[in-house]
C-alpha cells in the first residue's frame, strides 16, 4: 500500500491513492479514498464510478479466488450501503481509458460477472 501511495503522490502528484479500494492477493480489502471521496482512477469516470484495484500483475497471473470473492463482497456491500445502485454496470479500466489494465487474466474473469457490460 505504501508503494502505491508513494507512486500516486510522488510520481503522479496526486494528494493520495487514486483508487477507492484495493484488494490484495490474500483477499484483504484496503481503503484508498473510501466510499465518499471521488477517486482518481479513470479520467471522465471518476465522479460516477467506484475505483477498485486488484494488487498484482494480471497480464501474467490469474487473480486469486480470495481476491475475486473479496471484490464480489465489496460490490455487494456497496449496493447494501447505497453507495452504488443494485443495477450497476461493471466496466474494466480498459473500457473507459487507453490502457491494458486490468490485465488479460483479470479481464477474462470480470467479463463473466453478472454486471459486466461490453
Amino acid at each position: 500500500m505504501r508503494n502505491v501511495q508513494h507512486y500516486h503522490q510522488k510520481t503522479l502528484g496526486w494528494p493520495d491513492i487514486g483508487y477507492n479500494f484495493l484488494i490484495g492477493g490474500d483477499g484483504n480489502i484496503y481503503e484508498g479514498r473510501g466510499w465518499n471521496v471521488v477517486g482518481a482512477h479513470a479520467v471522465n469516470w471518476n465522479s460516477k464510478s467506484l475505483g477498485i484495484s486488484f494488487i498484482g500483475n494480471y497480464h501474467n497471473y490469474k487473480p486469486s479466488a480470495a481476491q475475486i470473492n473479496a471484490a464480489k463482497n465489496l460490490l455487494a456491500a456497496a449496493v447494501s450501503r447505497g453507495q452504488i445502485v443494485s443495477g450497476y454496470v461493471l466496466y474494466g479500466h480498459r473500457q473507459v481509458g487507453s490502457t491494458d489494465c486490468p490485465g488479460t487474466h483479470l479481464w477474462n474473469e470480470i467479463k463473466t460477472w453478472a454486471h459486466w457490460k461490453a
